[in-house]
Protein backbone atom coordinates (compact mmCIF):
# COMPACT_ATOMS: atom_id res chain seq x y z
CA UNK A 1 0.00 0.00 0.00
CA UNK A 2 2.94 2.75 0.66
CA UNK A 3 3.49 3.35 -3.12
CA UNK A 4 -0.21 3.99 -3.75
CA UNK A 5 -0.56 6.12 -0.15
CA UNK A 6 2.66 8.66 -1.05
CA UNK A 7 0.79 9.02 -4.38
CA UNK A 8 -2.25 9.98 -2.60
CA UNK A 9 -0.36 12.28 -0.12
CA UNK A 10 1.68 13.43 -2.91
CA UNK A 11 -1.05 14.06 -5.48
CA UNK A 12 -3.95 14.77 -2.77
CA UNK A 13 -3.80 15.55 0.11
CA UNK A 14 -0.94 18.04 -0.21
CA UNK A 15 -2.28 19.90 -2.71
CA UNK A 16 -5.91 20.42 -0.61
CA UNK A 17 -3.94 21.96 1.91
CA UNK A 18 -1.64 24.16 -0.40
CA UNK A 19 -4.91 25.56 -1.77
CA UNK A 20 -6.48 26.03 1.49
CA UNK A 21 -3.20 27.89 3.30
CA UNK A 22 -3.58 29.97 -0.10
CA UNK A 23 -6.97 30.89 0.52
CA UNK A 24 -5.63 32.34 3.41
CA UNK A 25 -3.82 34.61 2.05
CA UNK A 26 -4.44 37.80 -0.37
CA UNK A 27 -1.35 36.37 -3.04
CA UNK A 28 -2.00 38.32 -5.97
CA UNK A 29 0.40 39.13 -8.75
CA UNK A 30 0.63 42.70 -7.52
CA UNK A 31 1.03 41.17 -3.83
CA UNK A 32 2.93 37.72 -5.00
CA UNK A 33 6.48 38.90 -3.66
CA UNK A 34 4.68 40.48 -0.25
CA UNK A 35 1.39 38.94 -0.11
CA UNK A 36 -0.29 38.81 3.75
CA UNK A 37 -2.52 36.15 5.65
CA UNK A 38 -6.05 37.39 6.04
CA UNK A 39 -7.54 34.66 7.65
CA UNK A 40 -11.43 33.98 6.24
CA UNK A 41 -11.95 37.56 4.26
CA UNK A 42 -11.52 35.35 0.78
CA UNK A 43 -14.41 33.50 2.15
CA UNK A 44 -16.03 36.69 3.26
CA UNK A 45 -15.96 38.67 -0.01
CA UNK A 46 -17.65 35.45 -1.87
CA UNK A 47 -20.22 34.90 0.46
CA UNK A 48 -21.01 39.02 -0.23
CA UNK A 49 -20.56 38.99 -4.12
CA UNK A 50 -23.96 39.37 -5.64
CA UNK A 51 -22.35 36.99 -8.13
CA UNK A 52 -21.91 34.25 -6.09
CA UNK A 53 -25.78 33.15 -6.42
CA UNK A 54 -25.79 32.88 -10.02
CA UNK A 55 -23.04 30.86 -10.85
CA UNK A 56 -24.04 28.33 -7.98
CA UNK A 57 -26.93 28.37 -9.82
CA UNK A 58 -25.34 28.09 -13.31
CA UNK A 59 -23.12 25.16 -11.45
CA UNK A 60 -26.08 22.59 -10.12
CA UNK A 61 -28.12 23.53 -13.51
CA UNK A 62 -25.39 22.27 -15.68
CA UNK A 63 -24.29 19.34 -12.99
CA UNK A 64 -28.11 18.13 -12.93
CA UNK A 65 -29.02 18.65 -16.52
CA UNK A 66 -26.26 16.90 -18.02
CA UNK A 67 -25.49 13.77 -15.11
CA UNK A 68 -29.55 13.47 -15.47
CA UNK A 69 -29.98 13.16 -19.41
CA UNK A 70 -26.83 11.80 -20.57
CA UNK A 71 -23.73 10.94 -18.12
CA UNK A 72 -26.22 8.70 -16.21
CA UNK A 73 -29.15 8.87 -17.88
CA UNK A 74 -28.23 8.29 -21.06
CA UNK A 75 -25.31 5.88 -20.44
CA UNK A 76 -27.94 3.77 -18.87
CA UNK A 77 -30.19 3.66 -21.67
CA UNK A 78 -27.54 2.79 -24.12
CA UNK A 79 -25.90 0.35 -22.25
CA UNK A 80 -29.38 -1.69 -21.82
CA UNK A 81 -30.49 -0.72 -25.49
CA UNK A 82 -27.40 -2.93 -26.60
CA UNK A 83 -27.38 -5.45 -24.42
CA UNK A 84 -30.96 -6.18 -24.96
CA UNK A 85 -32.36 -5.25 -28.00
CA UNK A 86 -29.80 -5.26 -30.17
CA UNK A 87 -27.48 -8.25 -31.31
CA UNK A 88 -23.73 -8.03 -30.10
CA UNK A 89 -22.08 -7.57 -33.18
CA UNK A 90 -24.63 -4.41 -34.03
CA UNK A 91 -23.95 -3.37 -30.48
CA UNK A 92 -20.29 -3.12 -30.63
CA UNK A 93 -20.40 -0.75 -33.55
CA UNK A 94 -22.66 1.29 -32.00
CA UNK A 95 -20.52 1.68 -28.60
CA UNK A 96 -17.56 2.07 -30.66
CA UNK A 97 -18.78 4.87 -32.69
CA UNK A 98 -20.62 6.79 -29.61
CA UNK A 99 -16.94 6.52 -28.29
CA UNK A 100 -15.50 9.13 -31.23
CA UNK A 101 -16.25 12.08 -29.30
CA UNK A 102 -14.42 10.75 -26.13
CA UNK A 103 -11.19 10.03 -28.32
CA UNK A 104 -11.43 13.40 -30.63
CA UNK A 105 -9.19 16.39 -29.27
CA UNK A 106 -11.22 18.49 -27.18
CA UNK A 107 -10.23 21.73 -29.11
CA UNK A 108 -11.23 19.87 -32.44
CA UNK A 109 -14.29 18.63 -30.73
CA UNK A 110 -15.56 21.99 -29.60
CA UNK A 111 -14.38 23.74 -33.10
CA UNK A 112 -17.11 20.99 -34.73
CA UNK A 113 -20.26 22.32 -32.11
CA UNK A 114 -19.10 26.00 -33.34
CA UNK A 115 -19.31 25.29 -36.70
CA UNK A 116 -22.56 23.17 -36.77
CA UNK A 117 -24.15 26.09 -34.11
CA UNK A 118 -22.96 28.93 -36.74
CA UNK A 119 -25.19 31.71 -38.06
CA UNK A 120 -27.79 30.65 -40.91
CA UNK A 121 -27.22 29.25 -43.63
CA UNK A 122 -23.64 27.78 -42.31
CA UNK A 123 -25.08 26.14 -39.47
CA UNK A 124 -25.43 22.08 -40.18
CA UNK A 125 -28.14 22.36 -37.08
CA UNK A 126 -30.00 25.03 -39.04
CA UNK A 127 -30.04 22.71 -42.14
CA UNK A 128 -31.37 20.07 -40.41
CA UNK A 129 -33.69 21.89 -38.06
CA UNK A 130 -35.85 24.14 -40.86
CA UNK A 131 -37.45 21.47 -42.78
CA UNK A 132 -39.04 20.57 -39.31
CA UNK A 133 -40.28 24.42 -39.00
CA UNK A 134 -37.50 24.91 -36.44
CA UNK A 135 -36.55 28.69 -37.28
CA UNK A 136 -33.08 29.26 -37.83
CA UNK A 137 -30.87 30.93 -35.30
CA UNK A 138 -27.31 31.21 -33.87
CA UNK A 139 -27.56 27.95 -31.58
CA UNK A 140 -24.89 29.38 -29.20
CA UNK A 141 -25.75 32.69 -28.57
CA UNK A 142 -29.57 32.26 -28.13
CA UNK A 143 -29.37 28.42 -26.16
CA UNK A 144 -25.73 28.31 -25.01
CA UNK A 145 -26.75 25.62 -21.97
CA UNK A 146 -28.38 23.61 -24.64
CA UNK A 147 -25.20 23.45 -26.86
CA UNK A 148 -23.12 23.04 -23.32
CA UNK A 149 -24.80 20.39 -22.39
CA UNK A 150 -25.26 18.43 -25.74
CA UNK A 151 -21.19 18.57 -26.35
CA UNK A 152 -20.58 17.18 -22.44
CA UNK A 153 -23.19 15.22 -22.91
CA UNK A 154 -22.11 13.07 -25.75
CA UNK A 155 -18.63 12.91 -24.18
CA UNK A 156 -20.11 12.23 -20.78
CA UNK A 157 -22.54 9.63 -21.71
CA UNK A 158 -19.74 7.14 -23.25
CA UNK A 159 -17.89 6.12 -19.63
CA UNK A 160 -21.01 5.13 -18.06
CA UNK A 161 -22.00 3.41 -21.31
CA UNK A 162 -18.79 1.64 -20.85
CA UNK A 163 -19.24 0.31 -17.15
CA UNK A 164 -23.03 -0.57 -17.53
CA UNK A 165 -22.06 -2.57 -20.50
CA UNK A 166 -20.06 -4.67 -18.86
CA UNK A 167 -21.89 -4.78 -15.29
CA UNK A 168 -24.86 -6.21 -17.07
CA UNK A 169 -22.59 -8.70 -18.91
CA UNK A 170 -21.49 -10.02 -15.83
CA UNK A 171 -24.79 -10.98 -14.70
CA UNK A 172 -25.01 -14.62 -14.56
CA UNK A 173 -27.42 -15.54 -17.04
CA UNK A 174 -29.26 -18.24 -14.62
CA UNK A 175 -31.19 -14.86 -13.32
CA UNK A 176 -32.16 -13.64 -16.68
CA UNK A 177 -33.24 -17.44 -17.94
CA UNK A 178 -35.00 -17.78 -14.70
CA UNK A 179 -37.03 -14.62 -15.22
CA UNK A 180 -38.07 -15.68 -18.59
CA UNK A 181 -39.21 -18.71 -17.54
CA UNK A 182 -41.56 -16.89 -14.81
CA UNK A 183 -42.41 -14.89 -17.79
CA UNK A 184 -40.89 -11.50 -17.06
CA UNK A 185 -41.22 -9.21 -19.65
CA UNK A 186 -38.46 -7.19 -20.82
CA UNK A 187 -39.26 -4.24 -19.42
CA UNK A 188 -39.64 -6.19 -15.88
CA UNK A 189 -36.48 -8.51 -15.99
CA UNK A 190 -34.74 -4.88 -16.45
CA UNK A 191 -36.56 -3.01 -13.46
CA UNK A 192 -36.12 -6.31 -10.63
CA UNK A 193 -33.46 -8.05 -11.75
CA UNK A 194 -30.65 -5.74 -13.64
CA UNK A 195 -31.36 -2.41 -12.15
CA UNK A 196 -30.85 -3.90 -8.50
CA UNK A 197 -27.69 -5.94 -9.61
CA UNK A 198 -26.06 -3.03 -10.62
CA UNK A 199 -26.44 -0.34 -7.95
CA UNK A 200 -22.24 -0.27 -7.40
CA UNK A 201 -21.79 0.66 -10.79
CA UNK A 202 -24.74 3.29 -10.75
CA UNK A 203 -23.22 4.46 -7.53
CA UNK A 204 -19.43 4.59 -8.81
CA UNK A 205 -20.69 6.58 -11.88
CA UNK A 206 -22.55 9.29 -10.43
CA UNK A 207 -20.35 10.17 -7.66
CA UNK A 208 -17.43 9.84 -10.40
CA UNK A 209 -19.05 11.87 -13.26
CA UNK A 210 -21.09 14.25 -10.48
CA UNK A 211 -17.49 15.14 -9.06
CA UNK A 212 -16.06 15.27 -12.51
CA UNK A 213 -18.46 17.93 -13.67
CA UNK A 214 -17.98 20.14 -10.97
CA UNK A 215 -14.34 20.19 -11.59
CA UNK A 216 -14.85 20.45 -15.29
CA UNK A 217 -14.37 23.57 -17.62
CA UNK A 218 -13.20 22.48 -20.37
CA UNK A 219 -15.94 22.80 -23.03
CA UNK A 220 -17.54 25.67 -21.71
CA UNK A 221 -14.37 27.20 -22.01
CA UNK A 222 -13.54 27.05 -25.58
CA UNK A 223 -17.84 27.31 -26.60
CA UNK A 224 -18.45 30.25 -24.69
CA UNK A 225 -15.51 31.43 -22.30
CA UNK A 226 -18.49 31.68 -19.56
CA UNK A 227 -20.75 33.78 -22.05
CA UNK A 228 -22.43 34.94 -24.09
CA UNK A 229 -22.75 38.08 -21.97
CA UNK A 230 -22.13 38.45 -17.85
CA UNK A 231 -21.63 34.85 -16.34
CA UNK A 232 -24.30 33.45 -18.60
CA UNK A 233 -22.71 29.97 -18.63
CA UNK A 234 -20.28 30.91 -16.33
CA UNK A 235 -19.61 27.49 -13.70
CA UNK A 236 -18.52 27.36 -10.02
CA UNK A 237 -14.70 25.98 -11.39
CA UNK A 238 -14.83 28.36 -14.26
CA UNK A 239 -14.97 31.25 -12.03
CA UNK A 240 -12.18 30.15 -10.03
CA UNK A 241 -10.13 29.37 -13.26
CA UNK A 242 -10.77 33.14 -14.25
CA UNK A 243 -10.15 34.91 -10.89
CA UNK A 244 -7.07 32.75 -10.04
CA UNK A 245 -5.37 31.80 -13.65
CA UNK A 246 -7.41 34.20 -16.21
CA UNK A 247 -7.91 38.16 -15.18
CA UNK A 248 -8.67 40.32 -18.18
CA UNK A 249 -7.18 42.80 -15.82
CA UNK A 250 -4.01 41.24 -15.46
CA UNK A 251 -4.13 40.92 -11.59
CA UNK A 252 -4.75 36.93 -11.28
CA UNK A 253 -6.44 36.49 -7.83
CA UNK A 254 -4.89 33.48 -6.46
CA UNK A 255 -5.49 33.68 -3.00
CA UNK A 256 -9.52 34.43 -3.79
CA UNK A 257 -9.32 31.24 -6.97
CA UNK A 258 -8.02 29.15 -4.13
CA UNK A 259 -10.73 29.93 -1.62
CA UNK A 260 -13.11 29.19 -4.84
CA UNK A 261 -11.68 26.00 -5.22
CA UNK A 262 -11.66 25.05 -1.90
CA UNK A 263 -15.11 25.38 -1.38
CA UNK A 264 -15.57 23.13 -4.42
CA UNK A 265 -13.85 20.58 -2.63
CA UNK A 266 -16.18 20.81 0.10
CA UNK A 267 -19.31 20.65 -1.84
CA UNK A 268 -17.79 17.55 -3.83
CA UNK A 269 -17.39 16.03 -0.23
CA UNK A 270 -20.84 16.69 0.93
CA UNK A 271 -22.47 15.13 -2.45
CA UNK A 272 -20.39 11.98 -2.19
CA UNK A 273 -21.81 11.52 1.59
CA UNK A 274 -25.19 12.19 0.34
CA UNK A 275 -24.83 9.28 -2.65
CA UNK A 276 -23.28 7.15 0.11
CA UNK A 277 -26.06 7.21 1.84
CA UNK A 278 -28.38 7.20 -0.57
CA UNK A 279 -27.61 4.26 -1.82
CA UNK A 280 -26.63 2.38 1.38
CA UNK A 281 -23.17 2.05 0.84
CA UNK A 282 -23.02 0.12 4.03
CA UNK A 283 -24.72 -2.74 2.77
CA UNK A 284 -23.33 -2.97 -0.42
CA UNK A 285 -19.73 -3.59 1.14
CA UNK A 286 -20.80 -5.99 3.86
CA UNK A 287 -20.22 -9.40 3.91
CA UNK A 288 -22.71 -11.56 2.18
CA UNK A 289 -25.36 -13.25 4.81
CA UNK A 290 -25.28 -16.88 3.02
CA UNK A 291 -21.65 -18.54 3.87
CA UNK A 292 -20.10 -20.06 0.88
CA UNK A 293 -17.95 -23.15 2.05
Amino acid sequence: MSPATILIVLFFFLPVIVTIWISMTDMSVATFGNYKLIGFANYARMIRSQWTPKILKNTAFYVTATLCFFNVGMALFLSLLTTQYIDKKSATLFRTLWLLPRITPSVIYALLWIYATENPPYGILNQLLTPFGVEPRNWMMKAPWVVIILANGFVGASFGMIIFTSAIESILPDYLMAAKVDGASTLQTIRYIILPMIKWPILFVLSYQTLSLLASYEYILLLTNGGPGFYTTEVWSLYAFHRALSNYFGNVQFGYGAALAAVLVVIGIIVSVIYLRVFKFGELVAEPKIEVL
